[in-house]
C-alpha cells in the first residue's frame, strides 16, 4: 500500500503535465508580396501615368505636359504604348477645354497622329489648330511635312503637278514655321534640305 502511494506520488506530476502540454502556434501565412511598382524613365510619364488613373490636371498642365514630352527628339516617339495614352489625355481634356489652349491640345494631337501615320487626321486637327491660333511655328512645321508627305505620294504616281503644289505648300508653311520662330535650326532649312530629310512614310493609317 505504501509502495502504491510512492507511486502515485510520482506519477501525479508527470501525468498532469502530459495533460497540460499546449498544442503548437498555428503558423502564421506570409501575404505575398506586393507587384513592383511601374519604373517610368522620366517623371512626366509617371504624371501622365497619375492623370490616366484620375489625378486632376488643367488643360494648360496638359498642354505642357504633352509639349514636353513631344518635343523633338523625344523617344516618346518610339514608345507606341505612351504615344496612345497621351492620345487618351489629350482627347478627353479637349472636351472640356473652350479656347485658351485649345490650339496647343489639337497641334499636339496632330503630331501623335502624324507619328502613328494618321495623317488624314493629323492634317484634320492641325488645320483646326492653325485656324484658332495661325502663329504657332509647330503647327506650320507640322502641316509643311503633311504636305510633303503628300507630294511624295503624288510624284510616286506620276502626278508631278499634283506633287508641285504640295511642295510649294511646305515650302509657304516652312516658310512661316521660321517666321514665327526664327531661332529654330529645323526651320532655317531650304526646301531641298527639307525634302530630302523627310523620308517617304506608308500610307494613311485610318485607325
Amino acid at each position: 500500500m505504501f509502495q502504491l502511494l510512492i507511486w502515485l506520488v510520482i506519477l501525479t506530476p508527470l501525468l498532469m503535465g502530459a495533460g497540460c502540454r499546449h498544442a503548437p502556434p498555428p503558423a502564421t501565412q506570409t501575404a505575398p508580396p506586393s507587384p513592383p511598382s511601374p519604373t517610368f524613365e522620366h517623371p512626366d510619364q509617371e504624371l501622365l501615368e497619375e492623370a490616366l488613373k484620375g489625378r486632376g490636371l488643367s488643360p494648360v498642365e496638359v498642354a505642357n505636359l504633352s509639349d514636353r514630352l513631344l518635343a523633338e527628339g523625344s523617344p516618346t516617339f518610339q514608345n507606341e504604348r505612351l504615344m496612345a495614352q497621351l492620345d487618351i489625355l489629350l482627347t478627353k481634356t479637349l472636351k472640356g477645354e473652350q479656347k485658351e489652349h485649345r490650339h496647343r491640345l489639337l497641334r499636339n494631337l496632330g503630331i501623335i497622329h502624324y507619328h502613328q501615320k494618321k495623317f488624314s487626321l493629323a492634317r484634320q486637327e492641325l488645320q483646326q489648330a492653325n485656324e484658332i491660333y495661325p502663329r504657332d511655328a509647330r503647327t506650320h512645321f507640322y502641316l509643311a511635312r503633311l504636305a510633303v508627305h503628300q507630294g511624295k505620294i503624288y510624284q510616286r504616281k506620276g502626278l508631278s503637278k499634283k506633287a508641285k503644289g504640295q511642295f510649294n505648300l511646305a515650302s509657304n508653311e516652312l516658310e512661316l514655321a521660321r517666321k514665327f520662330e526664327p531661332s529654330n535650326p529645323l526651320y532655317r532649312q531650304n526646301l531641298k534640305e527639307f525634302l530630302d530629310k523627310e523620308q517617304p512614310l506608308p500610307g494613311d493609317r485610318k485607325k
